[in-house]
């Protein structure tokens, strides 16, 4: 890994500044680190038969070329996410391949979730994120509309803004909530890998959190416009509005703590009805 970052020191210097320089992309350098720490954590069960595979070496490392050399011709021809998003793709396909080499296919298998997880350490092309941003504000728009419908908060909506009697509001592409939703979207995959068997479920509580990130971010927007027309104008620019996103991050994982329990009991139901007698 470290050999292979050197020979893709351009691509992970640029890496590491975007991550440091952007906020909806500070989380792309702990993702390695994340994956590692799974790696270890599941050692006993991924490294139970090891037997290097050539082959299947081989044909993910062509696959790296393939990333990488397409990503050189559209160098000229592209935005530099685009260019940077196929030479870290590049770069995860080169540890693949250096996994299946020295610990096989078997292994390979048992430890998909952490070479799987290291695709997060992608960073989305421009259009790509301008996209997914653009959902989460039409999401969290949504909802905002929904809650202001329901306690009968008068509001005129005309896309994203919205018009109220003392105030006239935006959701913003800053009011995305793009970083916490990662930060959400992350911590979902791991709680549902550490702490649910069934592919279905598991399935089940990621779409959850994806929607979480909306209904969270919604409720974000709704309670700070709220608060500033029956308490102080000042919540739309104070502390609650730029630092207080880890409270409505923090309730958004509350909100996903019925789920899980729920869905816990059901594959232990379904365990004991498994279990022969």
């Amino acid at each position: 890994m470290v050999l292979s970052s050197l020979l893709f020191k351009n691509p992970v210097g640029a890496l590491v500044r975007l991550s440091l320089s952007q906020d909806d992309a500070s989380y792309l350098v702990l993702i390695p680190f994340i994956s590692a720490t799974v790696l270890y954590l599941e050692h006993s069960r991924i490294f139970l038969r090891l037997a290097g595979d050539k082959m299947l070496a081989a044909i993910f490392l062509f696959f790296a070329g393939c990333a990488a050399l397409a990503s050189h011709l559209a160098g000229n021809h592209s935005s530099l996410g685009v260019q940077l998003s196929g030479w870290i793709l590049s770069l995860v396909l080169v540890w693949v391949a250096g996994f299946a080499l020295f610990f096989g296919k078997a292994a390979l298998k048992a430890a998909h979730f952490s070479l799987l997880f290291l695709l997060l350490m992608i960073p989305p092309p421009n259009f790509l994120l301008d996209r997914i941003i653009y959902f989460l504000q039409e999401g969290s728009a949504w909802i905002t509309g929904a809650l202001f419908d329901l306690f009968r908060v008068p509001a005129l909506r005309e896309g994203l803004v919205f018009h109220l009697a003392r105030v006239d509001i935006e959701v913003a592409k800053e009011c995305s909530g793009i970083r916490s939703s990662m930060a959400l979207l992350i911590l979902a995959l791991l709680i549902s890998h550490f702490r649910l068997k069934s592919f279905w479920y598991k399935t089940l509580f990621v779409a959850c959190g994806l929607f979480m990130m909306i209904l969270k971010n919604g409720i974000r927007i709704a309670t700070l416009t709220l608060l500033a027309i029956y308490v102080d104008p000042n919540f739309l620019f104070g502390r609650l509005h730029h630092q207080g996103g880890v409270v409505f991050f923090v309730l958004a994982l509350l909100l996903l703590l019925p789920l899980l329990f729920f869905l816990q009991r059901v594959e232990a139901k379904r365990g004991k009805t498994a279990e022969p007698y």
